[in-house]
């Protein structure tokens, strides 16, 4: 019985030439911040804007102050017209934290990748000086 070698073994890259697989340079690739911010700043929107029409619709609900929204939101009722200003402020607020969670998720992902890189260069210099 005759053993080929793999094929995709070939095709993958080593270790040694600093490239990383497809799958592992996907986890660690930066987000986009501004697409984050959006896609949570659309998310949070619509849940302010969902509640407050939800709250409209059935009526009031014992222990929902939806009011209270317009002490931190400025211009937000508990009205239809307040069910779009509370988007709005949602997609704002949203879109803030959603830029910010990325900037914070690229920048320690830098760190920590510097760290680990800067951690095997000394590992391969002392190696090195070992062998002299």
């Amino acid at each position: 019985m005759t053993v080929l070698p793999d094929q995709t073994m070939a095709s993958r890259p080593s270790l040694g030439d600093g490239s990383l697989p497809p799958q592992l340079a996907l986890a660690f690739a930066p987000l986009h911040k501004r697409a984050f911010g959006m896609a949570l700043g659309l998310a949070c929107g619509l849940l302010f804007f969902g509640f407050t029409a939800m709250y409209l619709i059935r009526g009031p609900v014992e222990g929902t102050n939806l009011w209270l929204l317009g002490q931190y939101f400025k211009f937000y009722r508990v009205t239809w017209p307040g069910a779009f200003m509370g988007f709005v402020w949602g997609f704002v607020v949203g879109f803030v934290a959603g830029w910010f969670m990325a900037f914070c998720r690229n920048i320690m992902l830098a760190i920590s990748i510097f760290l680990i890189r800067a951690k095997a260069d000394l590992n391969q210099s002392h190696d090195f000086l070992d062998h002299i």
